[in-house]
C-alpha cells in the first residue's frame, strides 16, 4: 500500500452562482487576481431579482476599488454616487436626540492615553463639549461639507465612503469583469450536481438542458443559499434572539431635503428607517419587527417619512438575521446574503462581501484546499461577523425609549458574553479594547457608547496627570483647529459637481 499523497485536482475553473453586487464583486476580483488561464464563469437570471438595497458603504471600499484599479471619478459617475462621512443615529437613545458615528478620529490623545479618558475627565469637571466638536468628519458632515486629503500638513485625515446605486455598481463591475474574460450565462439554476464520493459540487444544471462544470463554486444566490445550504446543508445559526427585526421595506424617492454627506438611521416605533442620498434619487427603507408592526403599518410609516415623491411601490424583504455555520465548505464559498445577514444600520453589507473575497484570495487554493486552511477561513469569518453583531446589538439595547414594546424588549434582553464584557470594561474605567482585527475601532465604539447614553463611571487615572489648564487647552485647541479646517471646505454638492465636471473634461465615459 503506497504512502504517496493523493494528487489533488487543480482548480482551473471558477463558477459563480448568482450576480448582483456579491456575484460581480467576486467576478471582478477573480478576474483581476487569479492566475492567467483560469476560467471564470457566472450564472445569473434576469428573471430573478436581487435585494439590492445596500447603497451605503464604509471607508474600506477604497481598498477593494483601489485593488481593482478603478478610477474614483468614473466609479462615482457610473454609480450615481455621493460621499459619506458617517452615519447619523436619530432617536436611538430617545426621541428628539441624535448622534453620529463618524469616520476618522475623535479628539487627540496625549501621552499613553487615547482621547476618551481626557474627555471623560473633562466631562466630570464640567467643560467637555459634545463629541461632534472634536470630530473633523462630523463637523464637516453637519455643515454639508466635503474634501479629499489634507488641506495642510498636520491636519487630520478625513476618511470617507460612498452612497451609490448597488444595481449600477453591479453593472459597472460586470463591464469590468467581462472585459477581462469573465463569461456570463443567462439562466436559472435547476439542479446542483455533486460527486457521489466527496460531496463536492461538480456542475450547475441550468434551464434549457445546459450544464456548467467547475472546480470551485462561489454561492451568490442570496438568502436561498442554493449551493451552500440547499446542496451542501451547512446549517444556519440564527441571531434573532438579539437582533429581532425580521423584515425590511424599501422604496426610492425623488431628491429633496438636504444633500447630506452622511447616511441617516432614524429610530421608529418598531425598528428603524434608513435614508441614503444619491445623485438621482434617495434610497429609503424601514427595518422592522413583524411581531410589533404589520406590513401595512410599515408601509404607512415609510411613505409618510420620505423627502420626495416615491418612485416605485414599496418592496418587502423578509430576512432571518444570522450566519451560515460554514461559509466555506468543500469546494464552495458563500458570499453576500448566501453567507448570512446583518441589518445594514452600520453599512456593513458590502464590506462583508469584500472581506470574504479578500480573505479567500489571501489563501487562494490552487487545488483542493487543506482542511486547516478552510477551518481558519471559517473561524475568521465567524469572528468578524459576531463582533459586528455585538456592535449592532449595542445600538438597540442601550436605549431609553421607554413605553414602546419593541424597544423595551431589546433593552432588557440578555446579551452575548462578548458584548457584556465590553460594556463592563467601558463602565468601569472608560476602557475600550479592540480585540484582534475587529472591524469597528475604539473610536467607533466610543461614539456609539456615548451617543446611546452608556455612562462610564471612571477613567484611567493617568489622565489626572495633565494639569487642568492643559486639559482645557487640549480640548479647545483640537476644536478650534477642526472648525478652521472645516470652514475652508467646499460644500458636498459643489465638491461632487466639480468632480463630475472634471471627469467629463478628462474624457471619463458617462
Amino acid at each position: 500500500m503506497s504512502d504517496a499523497p493523493r494528487e489533488k485536482r487543480a482548480i482551473k475553473r471558477f463558477v459563480i452562482a448568482g450576480g448582483g453586487t456579491a456575484g460581480w464583486m467576486a467576478a471582478a476580483a477573480l478576474a483581476r487576481f487569479v492566475p492567467p488561464g483560469t476560467a471564470i464563469e457566472l450564472v445569473e437570471s434576469d428573471a430573478i431579482g436581487t435585494v439590492g438595497v445596500g447603497e451605503a458603504t464604509i471607508p474600506q471600499i477604497h481598498l477593494f476599488n483601489g485593488a481593482l484599479g478603478l478610477d474614483e471619478a468614473e466609479f462615482v459617475r457610473e454609480t450615481k454616487g455621493s460621499f459619506k462621512l458617517g452615519i447619523e443615529f436619530d432617536g436611538w437613545h430617545r426621541e428628539g436626540e441624535s448622534y453620529m458615528h463618524a469616520f476618522g478620529t475623535v479628539g487627540r490623545g496625549a501621552g499613553l492615553l487615547p482621547f476618551q479618558h481626557y474627555w471623560l475627565r473633562a466631562k466630570q469637571l464640567g467643560f467637555a463639549k459634545p463629541l461632534m466638536r472634536y470630530s473633523l468628519n462630523e463637523l464637516a458632515a453637519r455643515t454639508m461639507r466635503m474634501q479629499r486629503g489634507r488641506r495642510a500638513p498636520g491636519a487630520p485625515e478625513m476618511p470617507y465612503a460612498y452612497h451609490f446605486d448597488a444595481g449600477l455598481y453591479a453593472a459597472y463591475l460586470r463591464r469590468f469583469a467581462e472585459a477581462r474574460g469573465v463569461t456570463r450565462h443567462e439562466g436559472k439554476i435547476e439542479r446542483v450536481a455533486q460527486d457521489g464520493t466527496s460531496g463536492n459540487i461538480t456542475a450547475l444544471h441550468l434551464n434549457g438542458d445546459r450544464r456548467i462544470e467547475g472546480d470551485f463554486f462561489i454561492d451568490c444566490t442570496g438568502f436561498r443559499g442554493l449551493l451552500i445550504e440547499q446542496a451542501l446543508e451547512t446549517g444556519y445559526e440564527e441571531w434573532t434572539q438579539w437582533l429581532r427585526c425580521d423584515r425590511a421595506m424599501a422604496v426610492p424617492c425623488a431628491n429633496g431635503g438636504d444633500f447630506t454627506p452622511y447616511t441617516k438611521a432614524i429610530a421608529r416605533r418598531a425598528g428603524w428607517q434608513w435614508r441614503i442620498p444619491l445623485q438621482h434619487r434617495i434610497g429609503n427603507g424601514l427595518v422592522y419587527s413583524t411581531a410589533h408592526m404589520s406590513d401595512g403599518e410599515a408601509a404607512d410609516t415609510l411613505l409618510a417619512n420620505l423627502d420626495g415623491e416615491p418612485l416605485a411601490e414599496p418592496r418587502t424583504i423578509p430576512f432571518t438575521t444570522g450566519v451560515r455555520r460554514k461559509m466555506w465548505h468543500k469546494n464552495c464559498l458563500a458570499v453576500g446574503l448566501s453567507a448570512g445577514f446583518l441589518e445594514p444600520m452600520e453599512s456593513t453589507s458590502i464590506h462583508l462581501i469584500q472581506a470574504s473575497i479578500s480573505r479567500f484570495l489571501s489563501v487562494l487554493p490552487a487545488a483542493e484546499p487543506d482542511p486547516a486552511i478552510v477551518d481558519w477561513f471559517n473561524a475568521q469569518c465567524n469572528f468578524e461577523w459576531s463582533r459586528i453583531r455585538d456592535f449592532l446589538i449595542l445600538h438597540y439595547t442601550a436605549n431609553a425609549r421607554e413605553g414602546e414594546p419593541f424597544w423595551d424588549g431589546v433593552r432588557s434582553m440578555d446579551l452575548p458574553d462578548t458584548l457584556t464584557a465590553k460594556l463592563e470594561q467601558w463602565r468601569a474605567t472608560g476602557l475600550i479594547h479592540r480585540e484582534h482585527e475587529e472591524l469597528f475601532t475604539e473610536v467607533g465604539w466610543f461614539q456609539v457608547l456615548v451617543g446611546q447614553g452608556v455612562a462610564a463611571r471612571g477613567y484611567n487615572p493617568l489622565a489626572d496627570i495633565l494639569p487642568e489648564n492643559e486639559l482645557r487647552s487640549l480640548l479647545d485647541g483640537t476644536e478650534a483647529g477642526l472648525v478652521e479646517e472645516v470652514r475652508q471646505m467646499p460644500r458636498h454638492l459643489d465638491f461632487l459637481q466639480s468632480m463630475m465636471t472634471s471627469a467629463s473634461t478628462q474624457g471619463v465615459p458617462a
